[in-house]
């Protein structure tokens, strides 16, 4: 992708289902998770947009506001919008940080028309094996992590023949909040309740303050070396 980690997210205008705005100002304190979709009325992209309006509540208890971009225009969205609620049941309807289903309403996140296709190419989004039916190409499954700070704290990307794991958006999402406020890192297959690890350069002084119950440290590795520190929060 164009963006590295640490980089700071563009403050594109955006021209979305929920009106124009600057993402920036959307966004506010809270962090933002882009992700792209090859095209509305697709098969795939219509079950991965369905499970995240289904999980809109999960993102907006972690402060986290979702939207969408395809090279499709706002009277697409709109009317795949519709298939979308169709397809994954009663809609779930946010406000604020309140999120409940609904039989009808309004849609939990904006979508952005991005039919130019600039913010795909500027992100590095565009799918190099698919197209469209004039030969345009096609945004691939791209994912971006935006903390509050408005800089790139992950990031994925997928080709337009695998669906997302919406699941494993969310245990990212849960890994990046946890070590933006404690000084661990998350080992394979981590997930919330599971014991994290505390790197070797967190100092004994910081393992006092963010771990008073201390840590518990592998030594049987045949390096002796007791760098693998792991403790619960």
């Amino acid at each position: 992708m164009s963006l590295r980690l640490g980089e700071e997210f563009p403050n594109f205008t955006l021209n979305t289902t929920a009106g124009k705005f600057q993402l920036h100002e959307w966004l506010g304190n809270k962090w933002g998770i882009l992700f792209s979709h090859p095209a509305d009325y697709t098969p795939v992209c219509t079950t991965e947009l369905s499970r995240a309006a289904k999980l809109a509540p999960d993102f907006a208890k972690r402060n986290t506001k979702l939207i969408g971009l395809s090279c499709d225009s706002i009277d697409n969205h709109h009317g795949w919008i519709k298939d979308l609620q169709a397809y994954g049941g009663p809609n779930i309807q946010c406000t604020g940080d309140t999120c409940k289903l609904v039989p009808h309403g309004e849609f939990p996140f904006p979508i952005i028309d991005d039919s130019e296709r600039k913010l795909a190419k500027q992100l590095g989004m565009i799918d190099p094996a698919e197209f469209d039916s004039k030969g345009l190409p096609l945004t691939a499954r791209a994912v971006f992590f935006i903390g509050p700070d408005k800089k790139v704290k992950a990031s994925l990307l997928y080709p337009a023949t695998t669906g997302r794991n919406f699941d494993e958006i969310l245990r990212l999402l849960d890994s990046l909040q946890l070590s933006a406020r404690l000084p661990i890192a998350t080992p394979v297959d981590w997930k919330v309740g599971d014991k994290v690890m505390v790197p070797p350069n967190v100092t004994d002084a910081d393992v006092q303050k963010h771990f008073p119950q201390g840590v518990e440290i592998k030594k049987d590795l045949p390096s002796g070396k007791g760098y693998i520190r792991m403790a619960q929060v």
